[in-house]
């Protein structure tokens, strides 16, 4: 059984990169009808945020990506890592070093003055003697000294570490007795069954650490697939500054999860020239092997066009769900159905179309002088007025259709274009020359309403 996890550390909000890491990991472990583990790395006690904690269940909550089990709080562990080191203290594949911090320091000084790697000198690798008196000691796992270290890796293919380049004999256990990073995840992914470990490139120095540390356990090695880091446009890690990098402000802007999903997964992944992926498809399609080497970059563009077709395609009943948290409440609203239908073709997100629907129910109480200049003429009064009568005289006012055939009357009655009637039409509703039709907006506020609005506007000239 594929077996595959997501791991954060709650020391801020859920990254954008790390929502589509999570993403990678849950596509692949559904496709193969295995199970996809949420696993809180929080046993840094100094940077744990309870917030952040709770930010990323409720990150996950809004995609609505489905873990299988309780979640697992690596702080609720700690009994076991302990287990473990003394397992390895044991067996002598790990010892005690009581180096203080103040030594060590001097050490990795005077390796940098000889322009040597900074690392430690495991002097207590073989200590039998007494413990320094006062010292409290660190648990150091014994790396190799020589040779080489592989990962096999899906992404990437085999990468080698050369040992004396990269490994020392690291620390595993804090004088305080708590844990550290790579020694903990190689213990949790090895009792919970991972079998296929899907991580950004960011994590691969670390690999060849928690692969010293399945070895002296003797615990099977998983499958990595390390995928390249999210950059910007300049081919730099993406920050605040390129666009939204929390999770849950995407919902703030008025993304959809199905926009969002959508995009990460596209991030570095392809299927042909296809760009629109439903989760089924992705399920169906996605293998993390085909992911790409080179890093993928960032787009708004691409987000917001993603997110206009989701928008575009999704029932009237779930955007006034959505539309709701914008501010907008539509669900007793008798013309609902026409205002979802004349904005949602208008708009890339969810906060544009709640603007646009509270511009366009809204009276206007000022007139753009740009568009007065442009589309208001000499005749716009006559034509105007033209119009308003035949409103007041008309039998049947309810759809868009009934308005249309109202303003057809008129540009027939007078022998004029539709612009010309058009333009100041608009002007009158929206206080400006763009918004969507003017035969929906009509519907949508009523005849006293459209009226009032013209009668504004003559006013107003």
């Amino acid at each position: 059984m594929v077996v595959t996890r997501f791991a954060p550390s709650p020391t801020g909000y859920l990254h954008i990169g790390g929502l589509r890491t999570a993403l990678l990991s849950y596509l692949w472990a559904r496709r193969n009808n295995g199970k996809f583990l949420l696993r809180i790395e929080d046993t840094d006690f100094s940077r744990n945020d309870e917030a952040a904690a709770l930010a990323i269940v409720e990150a996950f909550k809004w995609v609505g990506l489905e873990h299988d089990g309780v979640i697992e709080y690596q702080s609720s562990r700690l009994a076991i890592y302990q287990e473990y080191a003394q397992k390895l203290l044991d067996e002598g594949k790990a010892y005690k070093c009581y180096m203080s911090k103040e030594e060590l320091e001097a050490l990795r000084e005077e390796q940098t003055a000889r322009k040597e790697r900074a690392k430690y000198d495991n002097r207590y690798r073989d200590f039998t003697g007494e413990a320094p008196e006062g010292r409290e000691a660190v648990i150091r796992i014994k790396a190799p000294l020589e040779g080489s270290i592989t990962v096999h890796d899906g992404v990437k293919g085999d990468v080698v570490f050369n040992v004396a380049d990269i490994l020392d004999d690291f620390i595993i256990a804090r004088s305080d007795g708590t844990p550290t990073y790579n020694f903990v995840v190689a213990v949790d992914d090895a009792l919970m069954g991972v079998t296929d470990v899907i991580r950004g490139d960011d994590h691969l120095s670390n690999t060849p650490k928690q692969i010293v540390v399945y070895n002296a356990l003797g615990f099977p090695i998983p499958r990595f697939f390390h995928v390249p880091m999210i950059h910007n446009h300049e081919g730099k890690k993406l920050s605040k500054r390129d666009g939204a990098t929390d999770v849950m402000m995407y919902k703030t802007l008025g993304y959809t999860p199905e926009a969002l999903l959508n995009f990460l997964v596209r991030l570095g992944w392809s299927h042909g020239d296809q760009e629109i992926f439903s989760m089924t498809e992705m399920l169906e399609l996605f293998d993390p092997s085909d992911i790409n080497r080179s890093a993928s970059v960032y787009n708004v563009e691409k987000l917001d066009w993603l997110n206009s077709h989701y928008i575009k395609n999704t029932p009237n009943e779930k955007l006034c769900e959505l539309l709701e948290f914008h501010g907008v409440v539509l669900i007793s609203h008798d013309k609902r159905e026409i205002i979802l239908d004349a904005i949602k073709e208008r708009a890339k997100t969810l906060v544009e179309m709640a603007a646009l629907i509270t511009e366009m129910l809204t009276r206007p109480e000022v007139f753009d002088e740009a568009a007065l200049k442009k589309g208001y003429k000499e005749e716009s009064k006559a034509i105007l007025e033209s119009f308003a009568e035949a409103l007041k005289n008309a039998s049947e006012l309810h759809l868009p259709s009934d308005y249309h055939h109202v303003m057809e009357e008129v540009v027939g009655k007078l022998e004029i274009g539709f612009g010309k009637i058009g333009q100041p039409l608009r002007i009158a509703l929206m206080g400006k020359l763009s918004g969507p039709g003017l035969d929906s907006v009509m519907a949508i506020i009523g005849v006293d309403e459209t009226l009032a609005r013209i009668d504004a506007l003559l006013a107003h000239q």
